[in-house]
């Protein structure tokens, strides 16, 4: 029988990336993400590709996707008008946030404005203990008032969140029920017992109201999207990625949308999972460079890092504290805004500065002449030779060398009183320094060597910015896989089917309840299985469990893995010696005689994924004469060198180069300097190697 034929799609701020695979062989295409309407692309992209390849839309078996549109939706404040329902005496929670200011030093700090203005946050007479005991019993005739203001402000959502309902939920249920038939048909409501029942209000509180945010506009979408592929005569089934790795059904990210924000970034991670157990690396830095954004994420041994906690629509886009928190299960990686759309100019102080900010898909950068005019970092990379116009986008995007120039000389040159390529480099020194920063301060956080890690470098940009960031933080070692330039789509058709369950029961290690703690991991194996258990099919799956533990009276948690199995008292000394062993790998110290606790327990249930085939060094030969010689500009020599162009397959496993040399492919170029050289393992990766 044929290998299953598998289509993803990756909708970046930049470009939606399309692949289509069967077995060993694969076809991929970029093109501009359609904005105002992102389903176009993605339609108008998988008709293309799969007409390319030789196939009809009936013959593709599964459809995996990732989208950027809730993250969007955010960040641009372009959801639902959404009211808030909360106890009595706190409507003001998701406002006052944490009541400490994210940058001590700003007297003028700009918060993120909440999604619900107060005028909307309504609050109804209850309250339970944290035990459950009903201090004050629920109000119903409090329910027909909120339901007339809801109708007339024209909310499209509702969020229900109540003190302590991550433990008791019955004052939400009832709330729900009893609201739902008072409401225009179509007005969603959400409670956060469903939706992040854990412990933390404000945080609990602003993931229930941001999923009720875009639950309307990502259930248009979802549906305007099935509607295109049955008109296309594609009828597979659709899955979705989520922010922590694994693929979903379409009604449960229909239900959680909120679980899609980060879906393209684990789709990276995924695939620089499979990466570094095929070539067996201890430790992987995780380097994904799109249009809009740059990624980072740390892998041991083949794992990348997981949380439960994520910002979206930061005020101050780097600043950690200035956004909206969302408790959603999400790889754990660095995001700054570094990408190949991401706006060069020089500021009030005459300082250089490279983003935060894109010129996305429209206008776009300056050279690819759709009304752009401020330079870019593609535009700046194209100036310095880095990219091969005849190969960019497969060709589909032709490159205006001259008019980038001009405004790289306009906006940057004449101000600072640069000539040539200097301004060019300029901007590519500084993204780059933004990026090893970020990389630094990250592995830092972490207790990671940086300097020990192989780079995983993947997306449009990140091959032609690798060898020179890899020289800043002091990594030697460098892989850029086949397909690096729409990575997170490869990563897609990577990712199991799975589903994640966090709940918060808060559990002493050092008088362990082993019989509480096994029916709360069963019931939630139970749930888990429920979503999955129809893409499973006859499937056995994998369950993963993990908590968060710390110790008493601390703030904070650390992730440790619980083991597979029937626990018993014994198990809290093994759990507090993990927990202690993970505290210390953080902080370089433990507190002894601190008693410890676990907060929220977390259960993912997923398909077995097969193996990845072992990636070998092939034997040395002389790789094949260049296409040409283009003058390429290098920031250690200063000055612009000649530099061979090399057609990537054409480069057999074992081939060996030099470096100065261009890797060119139709998605990404990968940019080799002298400092590195080359060899195409037995799988076709390419392997960069600093020399001593």
């Amino acid at each position: 029988m044929a290998e299953p034929l598998k289509l993803a799609a990756d909708i970046g701020g930049t470009f939606t990336d399309i692949v289509l695979e069967q077995g060993s062989k694969r076809w991929s295409g970029k093109l501009l993400t359609t904005t105002q309407a992102p389903e176009i692309a993605v339609l108008e992209g998988a008709a293309s590709l799969i007409a390319e390849a030789g196939f009809k839309p009936k013959d593709v078996d599964v459809f995996i996707h990732g989208t950027t549109l809730a993250t969007n939706a955010l960040i641009e404040r372009k959801g639902a008008v959404t009211a808030f329902i909360t106890t009595e005496g706190f409507r003001d929670v998701i406002e006052q946030g944490y009541e400490k200011r994210f940058d001590h030093y700003d007297l003028n700090i700009d918060r993120a404005t909440p999604l619900v203005p107060r005028h909307l946050r309504l609050t109804v007479q209850e309250r339970l203990a944290a035990n459950g005991d009903v201090l004050i019993p629920l109000n119903e005739h409090h329910i027909a008032g909120l339901a007339e203001t809801i109708r007339r402000e024209n909310a499209g959502a509702v969020a229900i969140g109540f003190l302590h309902a991550y433990a008791h939920d019955a004052h939400e249920k009832r709330v729900r029920d009893l609201l739902q038939p008072l409401l225009p048909e179509g007005v969603t409501i959400c409670i956060s017992s469903e939706v992040a029942p854990e412990i933390r209000e404000y945080e609990r509180f602003s993931t229930t109201v941001a999923n009720a945010y875009v639950r309307p506009l990502m259930a248009g979408y979802l549906e305007r999207l099935q509607v295109g592929l049955e008109q296309m005569g594609l009828n597979a089934p659709l899955y979705l990625m989520m922010s922590g790795g694994g693929l979903t059904t379409l009604e449960t990210a229909a239900r959680f949308p909120i679980r899609l924000v980060e879906s393209g970034p684990a789709g990276g991670a995924i695939l620089a999972s499979r990466i570094a157990q095929q070539c067996k690396l201890p430790e992987v830095l995780s380097f994904d460079m799109g249009g809009t954004t740059a990624k980072i994420c740390l892998l041991s041994h083949g794992e990348p890092e997981r949380a439960h906690r994520f910002e979206i629509a930061r005020a101050y886009r780097d600043m950690k504290g200035s956004g909206i928190p969302v408790r959603i299960p999400v790889i754990e990686m660095v995001e700054i805004g570094a990408g190949g759309g991401s706006i060069a100019r020089v500021d009030k102080l005459g300082r250089l500065t490279v983003g935060p900010d894109s010129a996305g898909s429209t206008p776009g950068p300056v050279a690819y002449g759709r009304g752009g005019t401020m330079p870019t970092v593609t535009d700046a990379n194209i100036n310095l030779g880095k990219i091969e116009p005849s190969f960019f986008a497969g060709g589909k995007i032709p490159l205006r060398e001259d008019d980038c120039a001009a405004a790289l000389a306009r906006v940057i040159g004449e101000p600072l009183k640069l000539e040539g390529q200097w301004a060019a480099a300029g901007v590519a020194e500084i993204v780059e320094e933004n990026m090893a920063n970020a990389a630094r301060v990250h592995a830092i956080e972490r207790g990671k060597d940086i300097a020990g890690c192989t780079m995983i470098a993947f997306g449009g940009g990140a091959p032609l910015h690798a060898c020179r960031l890899a020289e800043k933080v002091g990594i030697s070692h460098i892989i850029v896989p086949k397909g690096a330039g729409v990575g997170s789509a490869i990563g897609f058709l990577q990712a199991p089917i799975a589903y994640e369950i966090t709940k918060s029961a808060i559990v002493s290690l050092d008088d362990f309840d082993a019989t509480r703690v096994n029916a709360l991991i069963s019931q939630m194996i139970h749930d888990a299985t429920a979503v999955v258990k129809r893409a499973l099919g006859k499937a056995k799956p994998q369950v993963r469990i993990v908590a968060d533990g710390r110790y008493v009276g601390q703030g904070h948690e650390i992730q440790i893995a619980i083991p597979g199995r029937t626990l018993t008292a014994r198990d809290g000394k093994v759990l507090k010696a993990a927990f202690e062993k993970a505290y210390e790998t953080v902080y370089n110290l433990t507190i002894p005689g601190q008693q410890a606790e676990i907060t929220t327990w977390s259960v993912t249930v997923s398909s077995t994924v097969r193996a990845p085939a072992p990636a070998k060094r092939a034997g040395k030969r002389k790789g094949p004469a260049p296409l040409h010689v283009r003058k390429v500009h290098d920031a250690g020599a200063g000055k612009a060198l000649p530099t061979p162009v090399y057609w990537r397959f054409d480069l057999p496993p074992g081939t060996t180069l030099k470096g100065p040399a261009i890797i060119a492919e139709h998605e990404t170029s990968t940019i080799v300097t002298p400092r590195f050289s080359v060899t195409i393992d037995s799988v076709g990766y390419i392997h960069l190697e600093r020399q001593s």
